[in-house]
């Protein structure tokens, strides 16, 4: 028994690692790693079908490449009223998108050829990864901030004209 108090020693100082080893941590909040802000690459306008009426115009970026269209407004933490993203097609099919690593709720509006509108996706949840398709066959489809559409009171038919900025 004579190694009793030695044990003892080394019982308390094991003790008293793991209490200070367990001191309360503050969490530290992380800021996101990529940080994507608008770029105005040009203006869209919504005009009502049945009376050519301007609607709204907002600030758009347009997606017309792979890696564009791919990403779209994924890792997006805001985007104001007045921008939305305007996605253009090489042809002319039904349309699917979903909300992966998407952070805001967005509307989706599908628009044909002719530049009318032609199915929306309402107020999609974000990073909902859940198919999100067109009723018709599309050309361009535009997202702005969820709930939009219903506010602007878009509907089947309006109608879309966009301008490019050219930096030429």
């Amino acid at each position: 028994m004579r190694n009793s108090p030695i044990i003892k020693v080394l019982f308390m100082s094991l003790v008293l690692v793991f209490v200070a080893s367990c001191k309360k941590e503050n969490p530290t909040k992380t800021k996101d790693k990529v940080v994507v802000n608008f770029k105005k690459e040009g203006t869209l306008t919504l005009k009502k079908a049945s009376s050519d009426s301007i609607i709204k115009s907002i600030d758009i970026e347009i997606a017309d490449n792979d890696y564009e269209t791919q990403t779209g407004l994924m890792y997006r933490t805001q985007l104001k009223t007045n921008h939305g993203m305007l996605f253009i097609f090489p042809d002319v099919e039904f349309r699917s998108f979903y909300m992966k690593n998407t952070k805001i709720p967005l509307d989706i509006i599908y628009i044909d050829e002719s530049l009318s509108i032609v199915s929306f996706q309402k107020n999609a949840k974000p990073f909902d990864e859940t198919s999100l398709p067109s009723e018709a066959p599309a050309k361009y489809v535009l997202e702005i901030n969820g709930g939009l559409s219903d506010e602007w009171q878009l509907s089947v038919g309006d109608k879309i004209s966009f301008t490019k900025i050219t930096n030429d």
